[in-house]
């Protein structure tokens, strides 16, 4: 019996080239300080939670010592207000010496210890947005040789208090200041974010060749309102933006934050998007710990791929359907509502996906429930909660001669009942032999 094989029939353009540095092939992850912890610069009467050395040597405990580095948040990433007011005498910058009183080397020492990455954050202006010492275009060498020097493993570079003509010199400038280095240094830009985030004041073949990921719309918030316009404009403009992401160069929606979790990580990872959480490690519920560390959600987001997916079904009922393929012919199906009554019953198939005709598995990412034998014909009904999602990892069976693989006996000859659930760890074990 030969081999059946299933593939999709979806377009993406083909993957165009990025930074040459080496750096973030698969999207980043990590701990980002600013949608928690803002500005926050107090730490005489809040010394747990202002912008100081002590927090993010806490945060770096945490990665290394409840299992996020092994799950690949590797980055501590300081964002604004951790510097002094002003340059040092040979115009260099230097940390807040009473917030940072070790400095940031020392910082970078502790981070690496600790088999994790240590990000900083510069502005490309007069003045960084919280008014700190900004790296205007004299200043991008000098400034560029400090973080190498400090230990640096990535930049992100906002984009306060400059013009487009500034931007669009001093985008590429760092980055070439920062290869120049000789150390390795991802380059986050915010260049799209100042200008509209769409062409043609931005052009994202240029920005792929100068940076390993950029901001293109608004700072997120805490908020589900908030959630939703990123996901609105990603995807409204999903025909500009999905081919400028692949390996190397991401698109960034912005930080994790923690209502309606589950939709915004799984809209997350159909996205290929960095997965910077911005939250307290330390007080962390056990619910919200499940859904950042859910292994298959991550593998999905880290799919080696790189392909950034994008919405194919918009239903008047309120129910959108999102799809990425992944490597070895599988694909991430996430089935959202935007409902605020209740629970909806949706009925679908795979073939009103485009899947091609054929046998396939899923896998309910949040459950762990199995779906087996399912044919890309066959109609199935799920339910979907107000402002929820439901994302299967989708898998074609390969049928193959008896005797060739133990693969065939679990997924053709055993009879699974339908909607059984696996653990992951089996269900991973019967893909890499696929």
């Amino acid at each position: 019996m030969g081999i059946l094989h299933v593939t999709l029939l979806l377009t993406f353009p083909a993957v165009i080239l990025a930074l040459d540095n080496g750096l973030m092939l698969t999207p980043p992850m990590g701990w980002l300080a600013w949608e928690r912890y803002r500005c926050n610069i107090d730490c005489r009467t809040d010394p747990k939670n202002c912008i100081s050395e002590r927090l993010f040597r806490d945060m770096a405990d945490r990665l290394l010592e409840d299992g996020w580095r092994e799950l690949g948040y590797e980055y501590v990433n300081i964002d604004d207000c951790w510097a002094a007011k002003q340059r040092d005498e040979q115009g260099r910058l230097v940390a807040d010496p009473e917030r940072f009183p070790s400095g940031i080397p020392a910082l970078a020492d502790y981070v690496h210890a600790r088999g994790l990455k240590l990000g900083i954050y510069g502005d490309l202006g007069t003045y960084t947005c919280g008014g700190y010492p900004g790296t205007t275009l004299d200043y991008i060498e000098t400034d560029a040789l400090t973080f190498a020097s400090w230990g640096v493993d990535m930049l992100k570079l906002d984009g306060c208090y400059s013009n487009a003509t500034e931007q669009a010199e001093g985008y590429p400038l760092m980055s070439k200041a920062l290869n120049a280095t000789g150390r390795p240094i991802a380059f986050s830009c915010s260049w799209p974010a100042y200008q509209g985030g769409l062409p043609p004041q931005i052009n994202y073949t240029v920005l792929g060749e100068a940076c390993n990921l950029w901001r293109n719309y608004d700072d997120i918030e805490d908020s589900w309102g908030s959630v939703l316009s990123i996901v609105d404009w990603f995807f409204n403009n999903q025909d500009v933006l999905q081919p400028a992401a692949g390996p190397g160069k991401w698109n960034d929606p912005d930080m994790v934050v923690l209502e309606e979790s589950k939709s915004q990580m799984a809209l997350w990872a159909i996205l290929a998007a960095p997965l910077f959480m911005s939250n307290d490690l330390r007080t962390l519920s056990d619910e919200a710990r499940a859904i950042l560390q859910n292994k298959m959600l991550i593998s999905i987001d880290q799919d080696p791929l790189g392909i950034q997916g994008r919405r194919v079904i918009k239903e008047k009922s309120n129910i959108e359907v999102y799809l990425r393929p992944l490597a070895k012919s599988a694909s991430a199906v996430v089935f959202f509502s935007r409902r605020t009554d209740m629970p909806y019953r949706y009925q679908t198939s795979l073939k009103n996906l485009n899947y091609t005709s054929g046998v396939y598995m899923a896998h309910d990412v949040f459950t762990g429930e199995m779906v087996q034998n399912l044919s890309d014909a066959t109609n199935f009904t799920i339910t979907i909660n107000p402002s929820g999602v439901v994302m299967w990892y989708v898998y074609p069976v390969k049928l193959r001669e008896l005797g060739n693989s133990s693969v065939l006996s679990v997924l053709c000859g055993a009879r699974v009942k339908e909607q059984e659930s696996w653990p992951y760890s089996k269900f991973m074990k019967i893909l890499g032999e696929l």
